[in-house]
């Protein structure tokens, strides 16, 4: 009989599943318990990836939330973000080396914004608002555009794009004949 802790980890929706192009919706009130549900299974599927965030398009859920941890000091500090967005972005810009969940061991430089003011709800409804730089910055842009059908490599040059996306396939091929 298989493990249940296994079997109830959420799967990751891979690249090119379509479900990871569409955009999300914005939580409503009437979405509450499904959000309060989904948020830790996110986590969870997040670390066990193990990754530092993760957009609930993801794991096939059409919501606006998301699950960021950076875990500084190697100490767990998770971020649940209802309905983020972007509400200020710096003219400076920064490059970082980025990879996703949904592509996995694909990684480019990406360029975005260094600095960002990111608005959103907690779980329990209170508003909060942060100014961020570096790499929580770039992992909050990240993990917003998945809400809206954003990919990182929508960021970098088509010959990249393809190069990467080409790999990743014959990465996944191979992974399945094993």
């Amino acid at each position: 009989m298989p493990d249940a802790a296994a079997t109830d980890t959420l799967p990751i929706l891979l690249v090119p599943d379509p479900r990871l192009r569409a955009k999300a919706r914005p939580v409503a009130a009437g979405d509450a318990d499904q959000v309060r549900a989904l948020a830790p299974r996110m986590l969870d599927a997040m670390y066990k990836a193990p990754g530092i965030g993760l957009a609930a398009p993801q794991v096939g859920a059409g919501l606006r939330l998301v699950v960021i941890d950076l875990q500084k000091e190697d100490k767990p500090a998770p971020m649940v973000l209802v309905n983020p967005e972007v509400v200020a972005a710096s003219e400076e810009l920064a490059a970082r080396e980025e990879g996703c969940l949904s592509l996995p061991g694909q990684y480019a430089e990406v360029t975005r914004p260094a600095r960002v003011k990111v608005r959103w709800q907690e779980l329990d409804g209170t508003r909060r608002e942060i100014e961020a730089d570096g790499l929580l910055a770039t992992c909050l842009q990240h993990e917003i555009d998945h809400l809206n059908g954003v990919l990182f490599v929508d960021h970098i040059s088509p010959l990249k794009r393809n190069m990467l996306l080409r790999k990743l396939a014959k990465d996944l091929k191979a992974k399945a004949r094993e």
